[in-house]
């Protein structure tokens, strides 16, 4: 059931999400015209504050992290700012935060980000305070459990009190405008879709690099490690956007259900397609940095790097690995896909001395947002000592191709598509359940090979074995 929220209600409203990112985008939002005149925002956390303290707290905060240019709107937008201390054990408060919430006329939208330890009295506190009615959705931001049993126990705690049609599962990079975008390169271009599968693309490559280290997150990061705190959602979100089949109409439910398609059907890995690292001590950027363990502490195996050969087992993809890596402290921020096509079966200019290089996609998600489509084109001359080949590269940087419309961050279409029930970008359960049986396999042949993490040094790109891992298949990683 579609239907525009006339009040929002944030969970973890003076967190480092709402500061950075939640309070920004709402304000844009609203600067723009893009949400209702009557919406109404409710933050809600631990922190005892009234409306006045809360507005001032989102003063400082929108003054911190929103752009020069957005800081006129931040005076109009504090007016719908209201607050509600609450603490999510304590079931009695409930009331008084509905009781704050008030009628809600349109429908409400909740968006929770909390410890997963307080999903269950924060759900059974909404059902017993009437804040979980038939006019309410939730989004819930990450994580959403640690393996696949305990994202079960989360997903039958909410659903509970919520049908799935009600149910927004955040992945923020699915509202990044690049990964958006790969579906429009793919679907919207009549040129790549015949040659997106196993007889044209040799492999891919997804990398997720990361130059900070545990930046504030001690506690959650060396319970998680790379592979749950990256691979699990984005990683695994974005080879399923490459890999998926066209879906029939651009639509929540024709979306999700090739993405599933494609994590039900990824291979379990092997011993020898999976490497893990931890960061010692180095330079990034030519300032020196602790290792992890220093960071830390103390002693721990959690990975902070990860680097995965996968594969998918249907009829497009069969053959064609997916090299993944993720770390942190690695030698530059970068995240991106490269798909590798095949060479030409046969070269015409080999016997003119021209060598041939094989077509390469590059898809820049951040920091650059960019498309670069590598091609032979022959070098200028009278090739009286041979045809002269080269590669050249069809640039497209997003910024400057759509100079005009404004760059929003992720969140500001996810919690507007929140607002307005659009859940196209939002996971549905078994699409969470899929990755997390994968992910727990993954760990499963960690635990039953004995394999720990590597050491690497800050600022590198990585254990050497990781280098390994795809060189052995005459694979380079893209740098």
């Amino acid at each position: 059931m579609r239907f525009t929220a006339d009040c929002l209600l944030l969970f973890g409203a003076t967190g480092d999400l709402a500061q950075r990112m939640l309070l920004p985008s709402l304000c844009a939002l609203d600067a723009d015209g893009l949400v209702s005149d009557h919406l109404r925002i409710v933050g809600t956390a631990r922190q005892e504050l009234d409306d006045a303290g809360y507005r001032a707290f989102a003063r400082e905060a929108l003054e911190t992290y929103l752009p020069d240019y957005r800081k006129p709107a931040i005076e109009p937008f504090l007016a719908r700012l209201h607050y509600q201390p609450l603490d999510a054990n304590n079931a009695a408060g409930f009331a008084d935060l509905a009781a704050k919430v008030g009628p809600v006329q349109d429908g409400l939208a909740i968006f929770l980000s909390t410890a997963p330890s307080l999903f269950e009295p924060t759900i059974a506190g909404l059902v017993a305070s009437g804040l979980a009615g038939e006019r309410t959705r939730i989004g819930l931001e990450k994580p959403l459990g640690t393996n696949l049993a305990t994202s079960r126990h989360i997903n039958d705690a909410v659903s509970s009190a919520f049908p799935e049609e009600r149910i927004f599962r955040i992945d923020h990079y699915l509202g990044k405008e690049t990964v958006q975008n790969l579906l429009a390169l793919r679907f919207a271009n009549v040129m790549f879709e015949p040659l997106w599968n196993a007889a044209h693309i040799d492999h891919v490559q997804i990398t997720v690099a990361e130059t900070v280290g545990l930046e504030g997150r001690v506690g959650f990061y060396d319970g998680a490690g790379a592979l749950r705190d990256m691979v699990q959602n984005h990683m695994l979100q974005l080879l399923a956007l490459v890999a998926m089949e066209p879906p029939a109409s651009f639509d929540a439910t024709a979306v999700r259900d090739e993405k599933v398609k494609v994590l039900r059907s990824l291979r379990k890995v092997e011993r020898d397609e999976t490497v893990t690292g931890q960061y010692r001590a180095g330079a990034i950027g030519g300032a020196a940095v602790p290792g992890y363990d220093q960071e830390l502490g103390q002693d721990s195996d959690t990975e902070t790097f990860v680097a995965i050969k996968a594969h998918v087992d249907n009829w497009r993809w069969k053959g064609v690995p997916f090299y993944l890596r993720t770390g942190k402290r690695l030698y530059e921020r970068v995240t991106e896909i490269v798909v590798q096509f095949r060479p030409v079966p046969h070269s015409i200019f080999a016997g003119r001395g021209a060598r041939t290089q094989p077509n390469q996609l590059v898809i820049g998600i951040q920091p650059a947002e960019n498309i670069t489509l590598s091609l032979m084109a022959k070098e200028p001359g009278l090739d009286r000592g041979g045809i002269r080949l080269r590669e050249v590269s069809l640039d497209i940087s997003m910024p400057d191709a759509f100079a005009g419309p404004k760059k929003r961050i992720a969140y500001e279409r996810l919690l507007l598509d929140l607002i307005e029930g659009d859940q196209t970008l939002f996971v549905r359960r078994d699409e969470v359940e899929a990755q997390w049986e994968w992910i727990d396999s993954v760990r499963q042949t960690w635990d039953d090979h004995a394999i720990t993490p590597k050491t690497y040094t800050a600022g590198s790109w990585g254990p050497s074995a990781a280098i390994a891992l795809a060189e052995r298949d005459g694979v380079t990683w893209h740098e």
